[in-house]
């Protein structure tokens, strides 16, 4: 269903119903795993829309149930809710009112699309089969998705495939990037701490210098994709984060490092765990110093967002149905952010598209403090699930 098209007034509504929606979740934003008041705003509207509600997967997840005709195909849409810990520096009347936290990267448009999507099927259920509306709480770093599945998202609510949409700025209101394969990288942190022996700076020669050796050691890491990861693939490694010493005259026992890696395979995500700790421990031990290595020692690791051929060839269909084809690139650059709605696609085939927000001007970046989700992009975003319910529950199987 194209929003230029018909039955203008009651897109006009609709429209006007998830500005409402997506102000509201602006204003009262929520992070990871405490998305309480997000979740019943999400389930109420979803219950007054005559669908089926459950709660409670992922610990504040919500996913509601839709059926109509007599098929047996089923389909899941995927909104995430969660916001981050940024302090709003907008000042328009929907500014966060919660003091550190906003929604920076969209989640509370992702979720406004989702529930027009809901409201629009519920009302006409142009379709044949079943669909589940999946709203998941904590994809900023804090793996709700794969907690969800953990919980038992896919046995109690049984779909053949799954699908994601993200804003994405830069890209053109009004425009969709897709194509099969890797859309978003892989995302682990590390944490290493160097021991050393600490001693007075004007006499090195009676300690161990921890903070050269992690010097040497953050040189090596730089070496892992240029010199050890196949040119032909992706991958960056970064360190983030050095602390070490509280003093001028004196050499610390030890220091901390943290970083990151992102790629696009499997297989180098491995390998650049294993030289990770195959430099820092032939570093830490030429240096004659100790070294603990930790992989993801607060939040999961993250794995590639692969994208299904067939899935994304019906998410294709539905995204040229709504704007045409020549608003639609088929060859987007991927992304070296992250998405845990990559854990969903390890366990169905599907598909993630990126929706146009528009201009980044004025500080409209993903996960900056000035950020605000484009409402003109709404009804789109809304056709988009609508056209894909309808292509993959009316037309085709989602393999």
């Amino acid at each position: 269903m194209d929003p230029r098209t018909p039955m203008k007034n009651e897109w006009q509504i609709l429209h006007e119903d998830m500005r409402q929606w997506r102000h509201h979740l602006h204003q009262y934003p929520e992070t990871a795993y405490e998305e309480l008041a997000t979740a019943k705003f999400i389930a109420d509207r979803l219950t007054g829309f005559g669908l089926e509600v459950h709660q409670g997967l992922g610990k504040t997840g919500v996913v509601a149930t839709l059926s109509a005709g007599t098929s047996n195909k089923k389909i899941a849409l995927r909104a995430d809710m969660d916001a981050l810990f940024i302090q709003e520096q907008n000042d328009f009347a929907h500014k966060s009112s919660h003091h550190g936290k906003m929604h920076a990267c969209g989640h509370d448009g992702h979720s406004a699309m989702l529930l027009g999507a809901a409201s629009y099927l519920a009302e006409h259920r142009n379709f044949d089969g079943t669909i589940y509306f999946i709203f998941q709480p904590a994809e900023e770093g804090r793996a709700g998705a794969q907690q969800m599945i953990a919980d038992g998202l896919f046995e109690q609510f049984p779909a053949d495939c799954v699908f994601g949409m993200h804003n994405f700025p830069d890209i053109p209101a009004g425009h969709f990037a897709v194509k099969p394969g890797p859309m978003m990288a892989s995302f682990d942190c590390f944490e290493i701490i160097i021991t050393g022996q600490a001693t007075h700076a004007a006499m090195p020669h009676l300690g161990n210098d921890a903070i050269v050796a992690s010097a040497h050691i953050i040189n090596a890491l730089q070496t892992i994709v240029s010199r050890t990861v196949n040119p032909a693939y992706s991958a960056v490694v970064s360190i983030t984060q050095i602390h070490a010493g509280n003093t001028w005259n004196a050499l610390p026992e030890s220091v901390l490092l943290r970083g990151t890696y992102r790629c696009f395979d499997a297989s180098v995500q491995t390998l650049i765990a294993e030289k990770i700790v195959q430099l820092v421990n032939a570093t830490c031990s030429g240096f004659g110093m100790q070294a603990d290595i930790k992989f993801n020692p607060e939040n999961p690791g993250y794995p590639v967002t692969l994208n299904a051929e067939t899935a994304t060839a019906l998410a294709l269909k539905a995204a040229i149905a709504v704007v045409g084809q020549e608003c639609v690139d088929l060859q987007p650059i991927p992304s070296m952010g992250s998405e845990d709605f990559a854990f969903m696609l390890q366990e169905k085939p599907g598909c993630y598209i990126w929706i146009g927000n528009g201009s980044s001007e004025n500080g409209c970046l993903l996960h900056n403090p000035h950020y605000d989700f484009n409402d003109d992009i709404l009804p789109i975003g809304t056709a988009y699930w609508i056209k894909l319910v309808e292509t993959v529950l009316n037309e085709s199987s989602a393999g």
